[in-house]
């Protein structure tokens, strides 16, 4: 059984050394797919009713106090209190940078806090998050009387109420808000690349990703869209074998007049 020591003592050893970063403190790190991975995961577990409830205890709370936030994702998500972000993807203290406004949608202030997440706590990943049954789309999509500031609001939701409607001639009324749902995430990450050059070069440079994704108050279950369709586009980023502006055409030179 001495002989035996050495051995259990080195496997020790290389268990812990195999516990990843995230396991024992704030994500450091980590990559965008990674922390996607985690928050399938959790979301995963959420919905099957097994869910861990990590970092939620005292150690953790020391830990982020003395050490900082490192968080492994932003999220943008709507204020709907049926979409508690935490809960839904199963994760903890530290874990997700929150930013929450009704209809998920980025104004200067959404913004100005996805752009302090990426810059200056290094989160890798971006998730826009819309949800069923979104109040605020419906509101847009039904043209229901909004008061106070809420026509602000209804200014950056209507974009995409007006493509759904397009893209989908046939439908209206309560048929038309699921699509208007979808088309609104599209339309925040959109809204998002246009204002902030901070975003834009993050994520040219890789140190960010940006997703979409849709929460069913119902089920529980968070459908994953990806990036924007439109992404390069939105980045300026040239698709591949684009000529560069101010490139002569290809062909036979003119001849030189004598």
């Amino acid at each position: 059984m001495r002989k035996a020591r050495p051995l259990l003592i080195i496997l020790f050893i290389l268990s812990i050394l195999a516990i990843p970063v995230w396991a024992s403190g704030p994500s450091v790190g980590l990559s965008a797919d990674e922390a996607m991975e985690l928050l399938r995961g959790g979301n995963s577990r959420f919905v099957n009713g097994t869910p861990q409830h990590p970092y939620q205890n005292q150690e953790r709370r020391t830990l982020t106090a003395s050490q900082g936030q490192k968080p492994l994702a932003a999220v943008l998500a709507c204020s709907d209190s049926r979409v508690p972000v935490e809960v839904i993807f199963d994760r903890g203290i530290g874990d997700i940078f929150v930013v929450r406004v009704a209809g998920n949608v980025a104004g200067a202030d959404e913004i100005g806090s996805i752009e302090y997440a990426g810059e200056h706590l290094g989160a890798p990943l971006l998730v826009v998050l819309g949800h069923s049954q979104c109040g605020a789309v419906t509101a847009v999509v039904e043209d229901a009387p909004l008061h106070g500031s809420m026509p602000a609001l209804e200014d950056k939701i209507k974009p995409a109420v007006e493509k759904a409607a397009k893209d989908n001639p046939g439908l209206s009324g309560g048929a038309l808000v699921g699509p208007a749902i979808k088309d609104n995430v599209w339309q925040a990450m959109e809204d998002l690349f246009h204002q902030s050059q901070i975003i834009r070069d993050r994520v040219k440079a890789g140190q960010m990703k940006v997703v979409g994704a849709l929460y069913d108050i119902e089920s529980g279950k968070v459908e994953w869209l990806g990036p924007h369709p439109a992404q390069d586009k939105l980045l300026g980023i040239a698709p591949p074998g684009a000529k560069p502006k101010g490139a002569p055409k290809k062909g036979k030179p003119k001849a030189e007049k004598s």
